[in-house]
């Protein structure tokens, strides 16, 4: 891959427009993802003068071990399975135990207790299907994805489709590119609770 392939022509401008508000603002930004698999965090550190404005980031998922210790944990760490929710995210085995797949309302705790954690401006936090392969459920369905983005002003929510199919790389690109822009929006003072 080029350097001029990263990131995604999709997520360039909309990743230097939030890059350059959080810069201009003195604020930072944490991220936690699932279905978009560390490009909203690659995207960030990727853009010059990262470490002013970017905190950490968590990739949680359902597949992989999660590190040993919370010391291992660094920006964009694999916290890749629902156990290591239990570990670093501030999930229960009772959260396990309901889960049902992403919601706006998982997002939002999500997103709220690494933003306490790592005490940044805001947290954003996606979670979704990205496909090939889907489940019988809205939220199973490939393209579907549960958008938060916490701050001091409270946790604004959003759930999207991208009408992308099983496209996973599409739609992984697309729901990077969508939750940079919902940052976008709560920095900028337009969403709404």
């Amino acid at each position: 891959m080029a350097p001029s392939d990263f990131p995604p022509s999709a997520v360039r401008g909309v990743v230097g427009e939030v890059a350059g508000m959080l810069k201009e603002k003195k604020e930072t930004i944490s991220v936690v993802e699932t279905a978009a698999g560390g490009i909203i965090s690659a995207s960030l550190l990727a853009t010059p003068g990262a470490s002013q404005f970017y905190k950490g980031g968590l990739t949680a998922s359902t597949k992989a071990p999660p590190p040993k210790a919370l010391s291992d944990i660094r920006p964009s760490s694999q916290l890749y399975t629902l156990e290591s929710r239990i570990a670093f995210a501030g999930w229960t085995q009772d959260s396990i135990k309901a889960y049902r797949g992403p919601t706006p309302d998982i997002v939002a705790g999500l997103a709220e207790h690494v933003r306490s954690t790592l005490g940044s401006t805001y947290t954003v936090c996606e979670s979704g299907t990205a496909g090939p392969t889907g489940g019988q459920t809205r939220n199973r369905q490939p393209g579907y994805c549960a958008l938060a983005v916490s701050c001091d002003k409270g946790t604004f929510t959003r759930e999207i489709d991208t009408g992308l199919g099983g496209g996973r790389q599409a739609n992984m690109i697309r729901f990077a590119e969508e939750a940079l822009r919902f940052v976008g929006e709560v920095v900028r003072g337009e969403a709404k609770l």
